[in-house]
């Protein structure tokens, strides 16, 4: 086996592990999760500040 062979082969490798990245992140299963993530710098600021008050145990009638 000479370098070139080697090389042919890990070409091969790189692409199967390419098409794999790609089918993985167009799946229908995992389309509504990025969809959710897509969209979180456009959530309203007054629900992501009560969430990060809810999970430093402040809850709400304390401030």
């Amino acid at each position: 086996m000479d370098i070139n062979t080697l090389r042919g082969l890990s070409t091969i490798i790189i692409m199967i592990a390419f098409a794999g990245v790609c089918w993985w992140a167009y799946g229908k299963r995992r389309k509504q999760r990025f969809d959710e993530a897509a969209n979180l710098p456009f959530a309203d600021d007054s629900q992501n500040e009560q969430t990060l008050k809810n999970q430093n145990g402040h809850g709400d009638n304390q401030q």
